[in-house]
């Protein structure tokens, strides 16, 4: 990491889990001093180089808590940066007492609106020409019976917006195989209050999903690009990647122009991170979604030369974006332990090559959230899930019957 100079104009993260640690593990390896606000129980607050909002606790959520929090800080600048789709939303409209003193570099809320709701997203892509899964807004069952059920290979339901989704259904997208099994399903999830739709899953393997990170600055130019190929992930059908690779951007640049192309429709500016998957049926590249903030990986791409937290700070304060390199290392690996693990226990042995392969992969690759120069976070995990699995083994397991002989 590089040595943090005390006398810049500090970064304040907001956010939480391995997104909140890779924007301040990217921000410190810019020299950039720093502050996280986060839950009190976050593993980022168990890095070396964790450091807590000055002034009064606040766990890093947006909104009139936040506020407060920010007027009464004793900073007197700090660029914000999110680590989340709702942070990302509330910084497009700081109140205007606070942009000053903690500037952004943000897209406006309309465009942030545009590419985080996936029905208005669908229906811009539409317009502009740019491939995407087919998909159907699901507003009413007359929307639901319009679905052409018949000439669609896979359907799955998905939310209009994904983060309560998530939290509440526990994945991303739910299968549905059959119209009466779209009418149920749909009925159910919209009864809970989700805004939903149907869209076709683009077949093929992980290895088929690309993402093009990067980041837009305030002139409309790109300093920072980088391209990721998925190798695994998990769960298998609408999990994350596990076992990602750096590829050249000529690799994907189909891709890349399609991204471009939509962000200068709109004017972004920030951070981005769009996912693709290349269709086998004719090769085109399809975009997925966009993200309108730092995203899980966010800190391969700085450990490689692409910096784009370093970038949003320049940004903000008005300063020229250093260009980074369009010739990035390629090849380079970054795993996700805990989920890869996972991922390999549903992969065919045959489709995964040998374990020493495998092994050997790990041995050479950026782990995620694990350094060995920053290694609680991870440990921290590890406690998590062990302490998780002993609560499983105790909640399932066989009650003796009273009086029973042995």
């Amino acid at each position: 990491m590089n040595v943090v100079d005390a006398g810049r104009v500090p970064v304040i993260v907001m956010g939480q889990g391995p997104t909140a640690l890779g924007i301040l593990r990217a921000v410190t390896l810019a020299g950039i001093p720093v502050h996280v606000a986060c839950p009190p129980d976050d593993l980022t607050t168990r890095s070396r180089w964790y450091r807590p909002v000055p002034g009064a606790s606040w766990d890093g959520r947006p909104g009139p808590a936040a506020e407060d929090a920010l007027r009464a800080m004793p900073l007197d600048r700090a660029v914000l940066i999110a680590g989340a789709d709702d942070i990302a939303m509330w910084l497009s409209e700081l109140p205007s007492d606070l942009q000053e003193r903690f500037p952004v570099s943000t897209a406006s809320h309309a465009v942030q609106a545009l590419l985080q709701d996936k029905a208005t997203f669908a229906r811009h892509l539409e317009r502009l020409g740019i491939p995407h899964p087919r998909t159907f807004h699901l507003g009413s069952l007359a929307e639901v019976d319009a679905v052409p059920m018949e000439t669609l290979e896979r359907v799955f339901i998905k939310p209009v917006n994904s983060q309560r989704f998530s939290d509440v259904v526990g994945a991303k997208g739910v299968w549905v195989h059959t119209r009466d099994e779209l009418r149920d399903t749909w009925a159910r999830l919209h009864a809970q209050g989700f805004s939903l739709m149907a869209q076709e899953y683009i077949p093929g393997p992980a290895t088929e999903h690309f993402f093009v990170d990067g980041f837009r600055d305030a002139s409309g130019a790109y300093p920072g690009l980088f391209v990721r190929q998925r190798m695994r992930m998990s769960p298998p059908d609408f999990g994350n990647s596990s076992c990602s690779r750096s590829v050249p951007l000529d690799r994907a640049d189909e891709a890349v122009g399609q991204v471009c192309r939509l962000l200068d429709d709109v004017d972004y500016r920030g951070i981005f991170s769009a996912e693709f998957k290349r269709d086998p049926r004719d090769g085109q590249f399809r975009i997925i979604e966009v993200n309108t903030r730092a995203w899980t990986y966010v800190e391969f791409a700085a450990r490689h030369g692409v910096n784009v937290c370093e970038m949003a700070w320049q940004d903000a304060l008005g300063e020229p974006v250093r260009m980074a390199s369009r010739s990035y290392p390629t090849g380079k690996l970054c795993i996700d332990l805990h989920h890869d693990l996972s991922s390999l226990g549903r992969t065919p042995k045959q489709e995964i090559g040998s374990v020493l392969r495998v092994a050997m992969q790990w041995a050479r690759a950026d782990l995620h959230v694990f350094r060995w120069n920053d290694p609680r976070p991870a440990l921290h995990v590890l406690g998590s899930l062990l302490l998780k699995r002993i609560a499983r083994t105790r909640d399932t397991a066989p009650v003796a019957r009273q009086g029973s002989s042995a």
